[in-house]
């Protein structure tokens, strides 16, 4: 049987777009070349393994079973061929991030200057979003993600835990009166990060001391720099991730913290890996921005 690894990489870049000109497109190759190159691989396994129309492809139950164990392969022989270039060159290339817009909107501009002034041949995109990743259309060499994920063939690490505390302006304060135990809160207009239950729980920690309060708030976000924002115009006390440029974003904003001998539970952030693996340019921001998210004041 002669199949070539490369062919195998073109079947799997077609099976993970199910698209041939978005493929070609990113292999800059021609889509005819392509589709050409794919059937061979089917001629030579003897098998159908994608189902084509006039307006999509879809997995035959072969190609899917095919893809399955081939995309890994691909990916640690991509990975490979790149650490060997790497072994005698800076970390390069293009590095395709997605992260969560309340991190990037502060810490990004805090620390990308110098990232690129020390890693001058990696060019960086950055996609701002929250929503779940796909793990086989996955377009991502890095996705950052706050709290634990679904499981899924990407590879989770824990990059930190980050510190989870409460924050309001002084103008909420003095127009409803500060909180002197967590049980307050119950009374309190609370600025929610959005959840799919109808009632929502904060857990906060003093020592060994753990409290857990229903909280109540006509408010909600999926982004903490929106709840910050909230809370700096005096609509309620908001949860916070506490990292340098967010603690100099909150000083400089006027708010205040909230039941200062507490803390919410932390919040992990994961890096949502393709492989086990790291391309240099992936492991390099990894390694760049780790300690400067721990640099808590």
């Amino acid at each position: 049987m002669d199949i070539q690894l490369n062919d195998i990489a073109l079947f799997v870049e077609v099976a993970k777009r199910k698209n041939f000109s978005h493929a070609a497109e990113a292999l800059n190759i021609p889509s005819a070349t392509l589709s050409r190159r794919v059937t061979e691989l089917e001629r030579a396994v003897g098998m159908k393994l994608l189902n084509r129309t006039t307006r999509r492809i879809d997995l035959t139950e072969a190609g899917a079973i095919y893809f399955e164990r081939c995309r890994h392969i691909v990916e640690e022989a991509r990975i490979a061929h790149d650490q060997l270039q790497d072994m005698a060159a800076q970390p390069k290339g293009r590095l395709r991030i997605s992260l969560p817009p309340s991190l990037a909107s502060l810490f990004l501009p805090a620390i990308i200057r110098d990232f690129i002034a020390e890693y001058p041949e990696i060019e960086c995109d950055f996609d701002l979003s929250v929503r779940p990743i796909d793990p086989i259309s996955n377009p991502y060499d890095l996705v950052l993600r706050f709290g634990q994920q679904p499981d899924s063939s990407l590879i989770s690490r824990q990059v930190v835990l980050m510190e989870h505390h409460l924050y309001a302006a002084p103008s909420y304060l003095a127009r409803y009166g500060e909180p002197r135990t967590p049980a307050d809160l119950s009374h309190h207009e609370c600025l929610r990060p959005m959840v799919s239950d109808v009632y929502h729980f904060w857990m906060l920690h003093s020592g060994d001391r753990v409290e857990r309060v229903q909280v109540v708030g006509r408010l909600a976000s999926n982004n903490m720099g929106m709840l910050g924002r909230l809370a700096v115009r005096g609509l309620g006390i908001a949860p916070l991730l506490v990292y340098s440029a967010m603690e100099r974003a909150i000083e400089r904003s006027g708010l205040v913290r909230v039941l200062p001998d507490w803390n919410l539970t932390p919040v992990p952030l994961f890096a949502l890996l393709p492989s086990r693996t790291l391309p240099a340019k992936t492991r390099a921001f990894l390694d760049f921005i780790k300690p400067r998210l721990k640099d808590q004041p």
